[in-house]
């Protein structure tokens, strides 16, 4: 199957109200835009250096997300070529996210990245870090950061009741935050969590947004060494 293929049938299983990503890091700007032909719109990528230079030869109409750990000293690269943060795992970065969208006049869309899996070389807030961060200051104070929703990856495992569960939780906490309107407002809408393994679980557990690469581009080229 192609990339045209393999993008129709995702599509084929993906609900009207599940937004696709497509993971295009280490994949060239030939396999996006053959993606973008097809009709995909929005890819992420996780490294700086990359993000630039495919964001500078391919269509302007594409909507970026960065995925990765993003370091505070790219911030600035990094703004002015995305739509949506969905990495923010810590407050310095969403703190230099706000400090620099303000210097640029920029608005940005941003995900709360939230550790979920058992797995501690992943990034993000806890649970019981996530809940009063919604009702600081800090939150309230910003003007050109709009955190529209959370973001997660549950641990890399064959056991799915495991995946189920750390799916589970996250969504709990999503609608939690969600329900209470008058601290996020109505544009938390944004629930990121599903990769090419367990997307199908993600979405059946509350997923709003998937991030697909393998499925859609096959393996990426450094791993077919």
């Amino acid at each position: 199957m192609n990339i045209v293929q393999n993008y129709q049938a995702l599509a084929l299983t993906l609900p009207s109200h599940v937004q696709l990503v497509g993971v295009s890091k280490f994949h060239p700007e030939e396999a996006i835009y053959e993606a973008y032909q097809a009709g995909l719109r929005q890819f992420g990528e996780s490294r700086v250096q990359e993000l630039v230079q495919k964001q500078a030869t391919l269509p302007k109409d594409i909507d970026w997300h960065f995925i990765g750990h993003l370091q505070t000293n790219k911030v600035k690269t990094v703004l002015p070529l995305v739509k949506m943060i969905q990495s923010l795992d810590s407050l310095h970065l969403i703190e230099t996210v706000e400090k620099e969208a303000a210097k640029m006049n920029i608005h940005i869309k941003g995900l709360l990245q939230v550790h979920i899996a058992q797995e501690s070389t992943k990034f993000g807030f806890s649970p019981d870090e996530v809940r009063p961060f919604f009702h600081s200051s800090l939150f309230q104070s910003f003007k050109f950061l709009h955190i529209v929703g959370l973001m997660g990856m549950a641990t890399n495992t064959d056991d799915e009741q495991q995946i189920r569960t750390e799916f589970r939780t996250l969504n709990r906490l999503f609608k939690e935050i969600k329900d209470d309107v008058e601290s996020v407002g109505t544009d938390f809408s944004v629930l990121s969590m599903g990769m090419t393994n367990d997307y199908l679980l993600a979405i059946e557990e509350g997923s709003t947004m998937v991030r697909i690469g393998t499925a859609l581009f096959g393996l990426r080229p450094c791993a077919l060494v």
